[in-house]
């Protein structure tokens, strides 16, 4: 066998190798990554999942937390929002809590501040919905329109929208994505029996039932 044919071979046998060695090495930085930010995730857990500022929808007390990173103006959250509302309606030990994240317009951070205002008049929940089914471009006037038709006081609305909490809160949510790596929305973390688990997959194919059964230990 000449040199040059053992040459030939070699770099056959390289253009098939390369590419298999290449997709190991990507699965293996992939796998790495995940598990750093499962251990972000598990280092601030009890304030990602029991913080009293955040909105809560569901068992307060569920067996199973589910984590949302949302905005308002995100239609990707909005596709998911269906099958979350769905999940937490059938499953009565789900606690929902809701990270209001707004990062994608400046109307969503007006959003925002309206529906963590609305808190102090008990109606978040309605508005929040409301304001996730909406479908189009999002504006000021959407925002307090959709919040009278929620029976929310406008006025009171607006001024509690300024108050020092408000602000607090978004900045604490901010610094939570920020210590766990959540640059986009919609970004989602279950946490149960089996520890916490960021969902990484485009959120249209995320089953999120067979989440919950998995970090049940089912």
């Amino acid at each position: 066998m000449t040199a040059l044919v053992r040459l030939a071979i070699l770099f056959v046998l390289a253009t098939i190798a390369l590419p298999a060695m290449a997709q190991d090495f990507a699965q293996q930085v992939e796998l790495m990554r995940r598990a750093e930010v499962d251990q972000r995730v598990a280092a601030i857990w009890d304030t990602l999942s029991n913080d009293p500022a955040a909105p809560v929808i569901g068992n307060p007390k569920g067996d199973v937390t589910v984590v949302a990173f949302f905005d308002y103006t995100c239609p990707y959250c909005k596709a998911a929002e269906p099958r979350l509302m769905a999940l937490v309606a059938r499953d009565r030990h789900i606690k929902l809590v809701l990270k209001e994240y707004p990062i994608l317009a400046p109307v969503s951070l007006v959003a925002t501040r309206a529906a963590l205002a609305a808190r102090k008049q008990g109606k978040y929940a309605r508005f929040h919905q409301a304001m996730m089914r909406y479908q189009g471009l999002l504006t000021q006037m959407d925002v307090f329109d959709m919040a009278r038709a929620s029976g929310l006081d406008v006025a009171r609305l607006k001024r509690d929208m300024d108050a020092p909490e408000i602000s607090d809160q978004i900045i604490s949510v901010f610094n939570q994505a920020r210590a766990i790596r959540i640059f986009q929305t919609p970004a989602f973390i279950v946490g149960g029996r089996r520890g916490v688990h960021v969902l990484d997959s485009e959120s249209a194919s995320i089953d999120f039932a067979r989440e919950v059964a998995h970090a049940r230990g089912r």
